[in-house]
């Protein structure tokens, strides 16, 4: 999945981490499982007189190894296909852990697998010490699998107490410090969750500072450009209107020369607002592309309903003044307006020339005027 897949609320990010991790630590922990049998199998006693419980063994871990390599993460990202997928992995996990759970306490109860008990034991160490550093994102979950692998066989020894009481003693003690090393692990896992979750909320913050005009808190030419080809490559592709309106601020460059930097900032700054109090559409993207100099991508929008709202503005930005130190100032706006055509537009390009050529237009012919493309 990239970059740009990755999900950026906070929960969604979990589920989705830790379905991924979950994932990737899965398949190997399946495979021993399966070794751990056959050795325990095939170094028992008679392993050929023990035939069909190692069959069925090798069958039902089998079944288990393949059913999680074939549990594939959802396409649908979202919280709710998340969870039931881990809901349902953490059921093959907790069952596998069940079933060598009674494979140790089989090896420790039965006299043909007294060879081969050892392999038992040491196999239920190894795994239980795997899954405390390998599962530990649910603590209650790895938990309950924990405990499925270690009781049963510890139970099958404790029932001959008198021969094996030091080796339950032992197990006893050893699982306490799992219990303890697993609270720790799954401490750690959501620490570093967390940090994770605070760089990429860090990478956000960064990633819109970069897309937005400082200044009047619109989308900048950089979004512009990374946006721009990108509506005009989708609305080709789905036959969909894209209008595109161009907004250049009449006698800018008075304003600068004749009150100063700040009161054209200031002027920007208004301008902008005002653009978003007419511009509400949830669909529509306003943009400072430079100087005095702006832009809104209307998807989804034809021609005429791009004009009558881009008209509407211009009609409100002229009934309304600006304000400065001693004095107020007209404030009004030339504007290009046009739609993606493409019997007329080869490229984003030369959609974006014939509107600015527009805009040109409506300056050259007196300014505080619309013109169509």
């Amino acid at each position: 999945m990239t970059e740009s897949h990755v999900p950026h609320q906070p929960q969604a990010f979990s589920l989705w981490r830790e379905a991924q991790d979950t994932r990737t630590r899965t398949p190997l922990g399946g495979i021993y499982y399966l070794l751990a049998w056959l050795l325990t199998w095939g170094f028992s006693n008679n392993p050929l007189q023990q035939l069909p419980i190692g069959l069925i063994g090798i069958a039902i871990f089998a079944l288990l190894l393949a059913l999680r390599l074939l549990h594939r993460l959802p396409d649908e990202q979202t919280p709710a296909a998340l969870r039931r997928w881990l809901n349902h992995h953490w059921l093959l996990i907790l069952s596998t852990a069940l079933l060598w759970g009674l494979a140790h306490a089989l090896a420790q109860t039965h006299l043909a697998f007294s060879s081969s008990t050892i392999i038992a034991t040491l196999s239920t160490i190894a795994f239980s010490t795997a899954l405390v550093f390998t599962f530990s994102m649910r603590k209650r979950h790895a938990t309950l699998a924990l405990l499925l692998l270690y009781l049963p066989g510890l139970i099958g020894l404790a029932l001959d107490w008198q021969t094996h009481h030091a080796m339950v003693i032992t197990l006893a003690i050893y699982l306490s410090y799992l219990l303890l090393a697993l609270n720790r692990s799954h401490r750690e896992y959501h620490t570093t969750l967390a940090l994770e979750l605070q760089l990429l909320d860090q990478q956000e913050r960064l990633d819109q500072l970069s897309r937005t005009d400082s200044l009047t808190q619109l989308g900048n030419r950089y979004q512009f450009n990374s946006l721009f080809p990108v509506m005009v490559a989708n609305a080709q592709r789905q036959s969909q209107p894209l209008s595109l309106v161009l907004l250049d601020i009449d006698f800018f460059k008075r304003i600068n020369d004749m009150y100063g930097h700040a009161c054209g900032d200031s002027c920007l700054s208004v301008f902008a607002e005002r653009m978003r109090q007419n511009f509400r559409r949830d669909s529509d993207t306003l943009l400072r592309l430079g100087g005095e100099e702006f832009g809104i991508l209307m998807p989804n929008t034809p021609l005429e309903q791009a004009r009558v709202l881009a008209e509407q503005f211009r009609q409100a930005l002229e009934r309304e003044d600006f304000d400065v130190p001693g004095a107020t100032l007209p404030l009004t706006a030339s504007l290009g307006v046009g739609c993606y055509d493409t019997h007329r537009d080869d490229s984003a390009e030369g959609f974006f020339k014939r509107v600015d050529d527009a805009l040109y237009q409506a300056k050259a012919a007196g300014r505080n005027r619309l013109n169509l493309a």
